[in-house]
């Protein structure tokens, strides 16, 4: 392979990159939180990026989801590899277009920022409802776990659908991973190249509907035939897992990584298991080293190749030891007697003969609920039970109908030497985008391993944002917000006087930010007085910075957040002092220089303001 090449960005470009390089055709319609993938795909087909076949992307924007999968179907009848990016209702839309196309064996992926689908109230944030909903139409559904994944098994997607002649679904947890940011190994397209079956792509554009060879697809038929032809279908989907597990070994020999249909994690000698999917595992995996490391015999099954469901292959991931199994889906399904992943498992172990194997099934994680340590802990101590509860909920306090385990610790699994923040603004107040620039300088000038996240409410504009950034000397496996923080920063002040717990968040010894136009006496009136005593009591080091009136000042007008990024470079000490300022008016220079060198001389000028502006405050 050619040497890696480590670039800062989140899932949603990851998955973007691997499935621009199998594209000839994107039909696109655009939805949160899927909709930066078309956004990725069309500017780099407007700036003439190439694909494998030495051509740009030809991106289709219809007027809805029901019209993108319309139009990828006719591309792929007509013989272009067609590809498009979607979740949530949008998928919905896409569902009668989708039996035809799995049906018909095109060779089309969808990638799948998965999201809720309104039911009893609306959400714009994730789970697995979505594609849940698409089980029985014919696609292969591979799943990502991490931006990283989102770019390897992006590329597997493609690779298998167009050897297999198989639709296929890659689907990654909509804002957890679409919208995180680490800095990962990105695919050299040579490298692609040297893996996709040309052969295969020639067949298939032969196989194209063409006038000067015309021949019937897709026909009607009565129920004297139906059945049969349903049922002649089999063998597709049999030899389909050995494809996609080939090209997880070939990715694997290129990567160094370990890519299986199922991936066991944990103790070779494990009594309780875990299995699940999406970016729970990588939680899961974080607890199981610390529980592990603790005496326990625990272990974690990640799903990465949802449908067809290999039940040899699940089998032989369990240690022989297990006696309890959880299963973690993230979606319900009212009514059922389990959820989706549950029901599968279930059914293997019976298929399999393993019925001295004790199976319950759980809920986690809808709308995007965060999912934390404490509430993994709380479904393997449910194992301990004789009895442990089945078709559980955990995460949330069900006082009605009582199916929520108690979350009753909630423990620090991060590696040692890892360094956390915490930013609370506002939407469009541009704190968002100052950390997205933030963690960009920290992941491209050090070798620190970054991730970042963004936690907004619905509201966007005008509501509560939240920046979770990390940073480390080995991988991040910390899909969940941050809660103790080395460093916190308030950039509105009314969140003060509103009560949020923020200083609360801050570790002992760690530092709070906060920006405003106060006196010391003044921010003394008015902090909460539980804030005062978690500070003196945790040694918590507050400073403040008035970077409003600081930033009217140098030309920035209400825009704060330059000023406020210095600052945080300058107190959470990332980078030594003289090359963060550098590197930070570089990004300025960059980012606004079309805009005119005014603007780009205010961002220079508030940066240089913002390192030093800042004042140690004491609570009288």
């Amino acid at each position: 392979m050619s040497k890696k090449n480590y670039v800062v960005m989140d899932g949603n470009t990851a998955a973007a990159h691997s499935a621009y390089a199998f594209t000839e055709v994107a039909a696109i319609y655009p939805i949160t939180p899927s909709s930066p993938m078309a956004e990725k795909v069309d500017e780099w087909s407007a700036k003439g990026k190439k694909n494998l076949f030495g051509t740009p992307v030809d991106v289709i924007q219809m007027q809805s989801e029901a019209g993108a999968a319309g139009t990828c179907h006719g591309s792929l009848q007509a013989g272009a590899l067609t590809t498009t990016f979607t979740s949530s209702q949008g998928l919905m839309l896409m569902i009668p277009a989708m039996y035809a196309m799995g049906g018909q064996f095109l060779p089309s992926v969808m990638h799948i920022a998965s999201r809720v689908v309104t039911s009893n109230h609306h959400s714009i944030f994730g789970d697995h409802t979505d594609f849940m909903t698409c089980r029985t139409t014919g696609y292969a559904m591979l799943m990502s776990s991490s931006p990283q994944e989102a770019m390897d098994l992006g590329a597997v997607a493609h690779l298998s659908a167009i050897s297999s002649r198989n639709c296929f679904m890659h689907c990654f947890d909509g804002f957890r991973t679409s919208h995180e940011i680490q800095k990962i190994a990105v695919w050299d397209y040579e490298d692609l190249k040297d893996m996709c079956d040309m052969d295969a792509v020639a067949e298939f554009r032969k196989h194209a509907l063409n006038p000067e060879h015309p021949h019937m697809r897709g026909s009607h038929e009565n129920g004297d035939i139906f059945f049969q032809h349903r049922e002649a279908c089999n063998s597709f989907y049999d030899e389909l897992p050995a494809i996609v597990e080939d090209y997880m070994h070939q990715i694997n020999a290129k990567l160094g990584t370990n890519y299986e249909l199922f991936n066991y994690y944990g103790a070779p000698d494990a009594d309780r298991v875990i299995v699940a999917m999406g970016s729970f595992c990588d939680v899961a995996e974080e607890v199981i080293d610390y529980l592990n490391a603790h005496g326990e015999k625990v272990g974690l099954v990640k799903v990465r190749l949802y449908r067809p469901f290999v039940t040899s292959k699940f089998v032989a991931a369990l240690p022989e030891t297990v006696k309890k199994i959880a299963v973690l889906d993230r979606s319900k399904e009212t009514g059922s007697v389990g959820e989706p992943v549950y029901l599968d498992v279930v059914t293997a172990l019976n298929q399999a003969g393993r019925g001295d194997i004790r199976v319950v099934g759980g809920r986690y994680g809808l709308s995007s609920k965060d999912t934390t340590p404490g509430q993994i802990i709380a479904v393997l101590d449910n194992l301990k039970q004789d009895k442990p509860k089945n078709n559980f909920t955990v995460g949330i306090v069900d006082d009605v109908t009582r199916t929520s385990l108690d979350v009753t610790c909630e423990i620090d699994t991060s590696p040692a030497g890892q360094t956390s923040a915490e930013f609370w603004g506002m939407g469009s107040d541009g704190t968002v985008g100052a950390n997205k620039n933030s963690i960009k300088i920290i992941g491209d000038h050090t070798d620190k391993y970054v991730q970042a996240y963004f936690q907004y409410d619905s509201k966007k504009t005008g509501g509560v944002t939240v920046s979770h950034l990390r940073f480390g000397d080995s991988p991040i496996r910390s899909p969940y917000y941050v809660t103790k923080a080395d460093f916190v920063a308030c950039h509105n002040p009314s969140y003060i006087v509103k009560g949020f717990k923020m200083v609360r968040d801050v570790k002992p010894g760690g530092t709070f930010l906060v920006n405003c136009q106060w006196s010391d006496e003044e921010f003394a009136e008015h902090m909460p007085a539980v804030a005062k005593r978690y500070i003196a009591n945790n040694n918590v080091n507050v400073y403040l910075i008035d970077a409003i009136d600081l930033a009217a000042k140098v030309g920035m007008g209400k825009r704060t957040n330059t000023v406020l990024q210095s600052a945080f470079f300058a107190l959470a000490k990332v980078l030594p002092a003289e090359d963060a300022l550098q590197y930070m008016k570089d990004a300025a220079t960059k980012s606004y220089m079309k805009k005119g060198q005014a603007i780009v001389d205010a961002n220079h000028k508030a940066i240089d303001a913002g390192a030093t502006a800042f004042r140690k405050f004491e609570v009288p």
